[in-house]
């Protein structure tokens, strides 16, 4: 067996038993706390503990399997801990919004994300960001966790069909895309070229993301899943452009949203502090680990990992796996 595979196998086989474990713990926390409910089982300090550990592993497995950071700690938190789901997509957010900042201003930097693609994207899916918090807040926790699973669910879907494509065939571009300027030049390193691009279907985009700022205020998700689709089949952005252009989205969708989860009381710091130093950290030794690890192999561990996480929080949703 190769070492690549050994790592993949040994991420998969932790993922699944951490969070198989810490759904055993939390059950037995509540019952506890239904028994004595002047005492908890389980001492304060163990579950920044537990969410170091489980995040670190999270972070390996997100830079490995080329999703956000958010993408899995919503649907694995929030199915396998005692945690209320506001404090989870609270969460989340935060530890989306870590990535994005991170990243973003090197990407910009490179000139790899470009302003004027993300601007008009970014003033609508921020603005319906703030919108789906709202409603995320408003609505019972079950009802939010069961639409959390059918979207998991859809993701593990379009991750399974979705194609991508370097440099899409824009043969012209339309009216809107023209009057705002979302043209560029970018330079690819691999070919030492000058890439020239334009985007077309700009207004079937503009709307799409509509609905992705909505889920991602709602869910706590960060949206790269869907921003890069997007971006790169539907407008006809090259890949790297799009995968720049959503990682610096992100920093602004996600502080939008998550002003509204830190005004309504629905962020811990117990939880967010061990949340995004096990995901960066996850993150660094990630990238040291891509270069020896199977794309291929990697990707189908992720979304394995996630049909397990969506299906989780669409029983718990429905009372069927509490």
């Amino acid at each position: 067996m190769s070492y690549g595979r050994f790592i993949v196998m040994c991420i998969a086989v932790v993922s699944i038993g951490l969070c198989l474990c810490f759904s055993g713990l939390a059950e037995s926390g509540q019952q506890a706390a239904e028994m004595s409910p002047d005492s908890s089982a389980t001492p304060w300090w163990v579950w920044p503990l537990v969410l170091f550990v489980v995040t670190f592993v999270l972070g390996i497995a997100a830079v490995l399997g080329g999703v956000g950071g958010g993408v899995l700690f919503v649907p694995i938190i929030g199915g396998f801990f005692p945690f209320h789901l506001d404090f989870v997509r609270g969460a989340g957010l935060l530890v989306a919004l870590a990535g994005a900042l991170a990243a973003g201003p090197g990407l910009l930097k490179k000139g790899m994300a470009d302003l004027r693609l993300a601007i008009p994207v970014a003033v609508i899916a921020s603005s319906c960001a703030i919108v789906g918090a709202m409603i995320g807040l408003a609505l019972p926790a079950n009802v939010i966790q069961t639409a959390l699973g059918i979207t998991i669910l859809g993701i593990v879907a379009i991750m399974l069909i979705a194609k991508k494509s370097e440099y899409p065939d824009v043969k012209q571009a339309d009216a809107l895309s023209t009057a705002l300027r979302i043209n560029g030049i970018y330079h690819e390193v691999s070919t030492g070229q000058e890439v020239n691009w334009k985007v077309h279907r700009t207004p079937q985009g503009l709307a799409t993301f509509i609905i992705i700022g909505v889920m991602a205020g709602m869910f706590g998700l960060g949206a790269g899943w869907a921003n890069v689709p997007v971006l790169n089949l539907l407008m006809g952005a090259p890949l790297k452009v799009s995968v720049a252009t959503s990682k610096f989205l992100l920093s602004i969708t996600d502080a939008s949203a998550a002003w509204i989860y830190v005004n309504n009381g629905a962020v811990l710091p117990m939880m967010v502090v061990p949340s995004i130093i096990g995901i960066m950290l996850g993150s660094i030794v990630g990238v040291r680990i891509l270069a020896k690890t199977k794309p291929t192999a990697i990707r189908y561990m992720v979304i394995c990992l996630l049909l397990f996480a969506g299906t989780r929080a669409l029983l718990k949703g429905l009372a069927i796996w509490k």
